[in-house]
């Protein structure tokens, strides 16, 4: 028997305590000994759960409970989490956790504690999506070649709304939030930060790689225009918020932010508010994950998938899934130095010589323009829409200071990454 203990009795921490009641007798059968949900850490006593377990505002209660085997830290945040966790872990307990921010901001900080102590963490990305596990033991004999997910329901939920349905950004965010996807504050979901975290989560299990978000690319959804998406429709292109990590050599590329893919591809095809991965492996080829990235049951399902591990077999194995050592042999590649296709939208005058004057910047910073679509705006105004021959970040973004700076660009330009 295990006993265990919910701090953080929420959405997902109810839907825990309840499917280990609910499906006590085929989890039982599968982990090998009695999961027993003992007790929960709360903030606020006086509100109601539908949870038929012991509550406490009191985190010492558990984390000074000898009899308390595996914690499941569900409170979100990272400082305190990471104190919490930190305490757990010291005094021989082991840890399931959904937090993704406190392990992209402390994932390596805990390894070190966790050497000899399971410590889980399925459902810190892609909700009920086996990607941890997938990448940490189903893919161990490969490369990792490159990760490129959908990690985000929100933002994909919009995106597909308003290139489905020609919804505009403003409008299709009142409907996500109002749906309970987005929060009254959407930051964290659209301005990519969500991905970013998770994202960070697999580029460590891939390659080794200590990162934290200050240190890589992030770009969210709020500047999409259905210019943008009249452009997607034209050149046969989804838009996606995607993150992404490749290795080249010994470098490793880490980035989130909005991109134009292929229809044609499987990432273009995962819609509303799902979730989905591909990984390319060196032996394997490409495999894709697929599935709700969030929502009570489906996230306490992988939780709970993490607790049955423990069960089963004991002492923990390397967190992060390989000895911290190897994870030296390769760098993050700067940022600037990304390599890729890019869209523009220049708002530009609509005069003889302009299409001319923005060549000859994007030519004179070694940037070949590949596709073209001019939407005349009124006003003697004028919608460039162009995409580039691959290009790398720093040139982008010097072209796109001196396009700003001249006359015939009106407004500020806006870009979009191309992965295909």
């Amino acid at each position: 028997m295990l006993k265990i203990a919910i701090i953080g009795v929420g959405t997902v921490g109810s839907s825990v305590a309840n499917i280990l009641k609910d499906n006590k007798e085929i989890i039982t059968a599968r982990a090998g000994r009695e999961l027993i949900p003992t007790i929960g850490v709360v903030n606020n006593l006086s509100k109601k759960r539908d949870v038929s377990i012991e509550l406490t505002d009191d985190i010492d209660k558990v984390l000074n409970d000898d009899s308390i085997d595996i914690v499941v830290e569900l409170m979100g945040g990272v400082e305190k989490p990471y104190e919490v966790v930190k305490k757990a872990l010291e005094k021989g307990k082991s840890v399931v956790t959904a937090n993704k921010a406190l392990l992209a901001y402390h994932r390596y900080e805990l390894e070190e504690f966790a050497k000899d102590i399971p410590f889980e963490y399925e459902a810190a990305v892609a909700g009920g999506i086996p990607i941890i596990n997938a990448l940490r033991e189903g893919l161990t004999a490969n490369n990792i070649l490159s990760i490129q997910g959908i990690m985000n329901g929100t933002c994909n939920y919009m995106l597909t709304k308003m290139i489905d349905e020609g919804v505009k950004y403003e409008d299709i965010l009142k409907e996500a939030q109002d749906l309970g996807y987005a929060e009254a504050d959407p930051t964290f979901d659209v301005g990519g930060f969500d991905a970013a975290h998770k994202l960070l989560i697999l580029g460590s299990i891939a390659y080794g790689i200590d990162a934290k978000p200050e240190d890589i690319l992030i770009e969210g959804i709020e500047n999409i225009t259905s210019y943008d998406i009249e452009f997607a429709k034209e050149f046969n292109y989804s838009i996606k918020l995607l993150g992404i990590a490749k290795r080249e050599n010994d470098n490793v590329e880490l980035r989130v932010h909005p991109a134009f893919v292929p229809k044609d591809q499987m990432i273009a095809k995962v819609d509303g508010v799902m979730n989905g991965i591909s990984v390319i492996g060196d032996k394997v080829g490409e495999t894709m994950y697929y599935g709700p990235g969030a929502g009570g049951d489906a996230t306490a399902s992988a939780v709970i998938a993490n607790i049955v591990d423990i069960a089963r077999r004991g002492k923990g194995s390397p967190m992060l899934g390989f000895e911290r050592n190897y994870g030296n042999k390769l760098s993050l590649l700067n940022k600037n130095q990304t390599r890729t296709k890019y869209y523009l939208r220049l708002e530009v005058a609509d005069k003889t010589g302009v299409l001319a004057k923005v060549a000859s910047i994007l030519g004179d910073c070694g940037i070949s323009i590949e596709k073209m679509l001019q939407k005349p705006l009124g006003n003697q105004k004028s919608n460039l829409l162009l995409s580039t021959h691959s290009s790398v970040e720093k040139d982008i973004l010097k072209a796109i200071e001196e396009l700003e700076n001249t006359k015939v660009v009106t407004q500020k330009p806006a870009m979009i990454r191309i992965e295909d």
